[in-house]
């Protein structure tokens, strides 16, 4: 079941390409209006902006280095400005630098650290007030299966995207009074320009191929219909591991 998202204001942050384009995509065709949070690729921010706007939907494009606070404040006063108080927050902005143990470097770990869990508590902590005073909001994580097992890009981002589960539950317990609920969805082995190349991922997998992005999209829907769910991870990862 598709929620109805008529009349909210969602920001997806790395919405530009991949698993953020997609749930940038279903939402605004579940009916919200949906600011497209980029860095560096523009001209794929707009697209999805403009695929957005072909349909109906209302969207725009906005810069910011999520993993800033002066930024991520300037962000979220400019999408207020142009749609409305955000009261839907997809933190999906991450980055994925494939090391091993003797080659990652203290700045490597930082800056891993910074794009992936930072900015997931530095767009949270901007977006609450206006949740609170709406007492309605939605927070969804996009984590990974890398949080709770082996993953092949590195120590680096199993930790980031551990401690986004940590922020994700965290938050669960102190908003879930206030009409905030917090989820992560925890996707493994997708089918985006981080993973395109590598079939040979997908033996490791008993469904027997890659996720798709959509899919991933599919689930961050299900999270926000329901107003019963805090604090939960959903994973997908066609049958590698079971919770």
């Amino acid at each position: 079941m598709t929620p109805d998202l008529k009349g909210h204001i969602a920001l997806v942050t790395g919405g530009s390409r991949g698993i953020g384009a997609a749930v940038a995509v279903a939402l605004a065709e579940a009916g919200a209006a949906i600011a497209v949070n980029y860095r560096e690729r523009a001209a794929d921010a707009e697209a999805v902006v403009a695929k957005i706007k072909d349909k109906g939907g209302r969207a725009i494009a906005v810069a910011a280095d999520v993993s800033q606070g002066e930024a991520v404040a300037a962000m979220v006063g400019q999408v207020a400005a142009a749609l409305g108080p955000i009261d839907i927050l997809i933190n999906n902005a991450g980055i994925a630098i494939v090391r091993g143990i003797d080659d990652l470097t203290e700045a490597e770990f930082d800056q891993t650290i910074a794009v992936n869990l930072k900015s997931a508590f530095l767009c949270t902590q901007a977006v609450v007030p206006a949740m609170r005073a709406k007492k309605w909001g939605r927070i969804v994580n996009i984590s990974s299966g890398a949080a709770r097992g082996a993953g092949v890009i590195g120590m680096h981002y199993n930790a980031s995207k551990a401690g986004m589960e940590g922020l994700t539950r965290g938050y669960a317990a102190r908003l879930v009074k206030e009409g905030i609920t917090v989820n992560a969805v925890a996707p493994t082995l997708i089918e985006t320009d981080m993973m395109r190349g590598r079939p040979e991922l997908a033996r490791n997998i008993p469904l027997g191929r890659l996720g798709r992005a959509d899919e991933v999209a599919q689930a961050v829907l299900m999270v926000l219909g329901n107003d019963y769910m805090t604090g939960q991870t959903v994973p997908l990862n066609g049958g590698m591991a079971f919770n």
